[in-house]
């Protein structure tokens, strides 16, 4: 794949995480109350929900902005693909551990069943492993 394929094929799977993760925060914004009091149902999070249902959606825009801007953007992807790889887990188990499977997700997404909603994580763990491998020049440093 020359250079230009790989810059717009990068460029695609990024703007596909940046209009995910934007989604994505701006519909737990939006319902702030549900998202905080579905979390509180979880078994695995109840403990700690107040702070991720501000954290997450922080995280989220946070790492839309780092891709958007070329100078992280190698390194936001890493970030885009951590971030997907720990929803998936986190599904994984509550599908596993869980006798309750709580709907924290909105818009969109919340019509997806679990085994749905981690296929489609699975779909964006493969553009974020595709993004980095073909990334053409790691950078050296960030600034």
């Amino acid at each position: 794949m020359n250079l230009k394929a790989k810059t717009v094929t990068i460029d695609g799977i990024s703007a596909l995480f940046i209009l995910l993760f934007v989604y994505a925060a701006l519909t737990k914004v939006m319902d702030y109350q549900k998202f905080r009091i579905e979390l509180g149902k979880s078994p695995l999070l109840n403990s700690y929900a107040k702070i991720i249902a501000i954290t997450i959606p922080g995280i989220e825009l946070l790492i839309s902005l780092l891709i958007a801007i070329k100078q992280f953007q190698y390194y936001a992807l890493y970030l885009a693909f951590s971030l997907m790889a720990v929803f998936s887990a986190y599904i994984v188990a509550i599908l596993k551990f869980s006798p309750y499977v709580p709907c924290s997700c909105g818009g969109i997404l919340q019509n997806m069943t679990w085994t749905q909603h981690l296929i489609f994580n699975m779909f964006f763990l493969g553009l974020g492993v595709a993004a980095i491998l073909l990334y053409p020049k790691r950078p050296k440093n960030l600034l």
